[in-house]
């Protein structure tokens, strides 16, 4: 039987995971099966302040807030199964990360993360963002449960 994807805003994602304005990362999720993949977007705003510092004149999305979206949507995933509902998920460790793309305001950062192994309270998944079809960045992120 064919799980059917449920999507989420992002009231649902806030109930999923703590983060908020102005870490909350993820705008919405448009596909997510429970403990197999999610997909989702980050609509990037030269409004952000983020690019007061990074770099005036030259705004790029900082690499590191693109890996925390991953580690955000993939965070939202885990907290769907049923057996991690309502606890936190902690980054844990991260494998592979590459840089591919330079990501700046009017880009929609499109993400998707896969589960590859689930030990315990330990989460692994498989992450990549891009824009327009092109890989901005891919790496394998852990999270522990708690």
């Amino acid at each position: 039987m064919t799980e059917t994807p449920m999507q989420m805003d992002i009231m649902q994602i806030m109930e999923l995971i703590p983060h908020r304005y102005p870490f909350l990362l993820v705008d919405r999720i448009t596909e997510c099966v429970a403990g197999k993949y999610v997909k989702g977007y980050k609509n990037i705003s030269m409004n952000e302040d983020v690019f007061n510092g990074h770099f005036p004149g030259n705004p790029i999305f900082p690499g590191v807030l693109m890996v925390e979206a991953l580690a955000q949507i993939s965070a939202g995933m885990v907290m769907t199964m049923p057996q991690y509902a309502g606890k936190l998920a902690l980054f844990a460790g991260i494998d592979g990360v590459r840089f591919k793309k330079l990501v700046r305001p009017g880009d929609r950062l499109e993400f998707y993360s896969e589960i590859l192994k689930l030990k315990g309270p330990i989460v692994k998944t498989k992450c990549t963002a891009s824009v327009d079809g092109e890989l901005a960045v891919e790496a394998e992120l852990m999270c522990a449960i708690q």
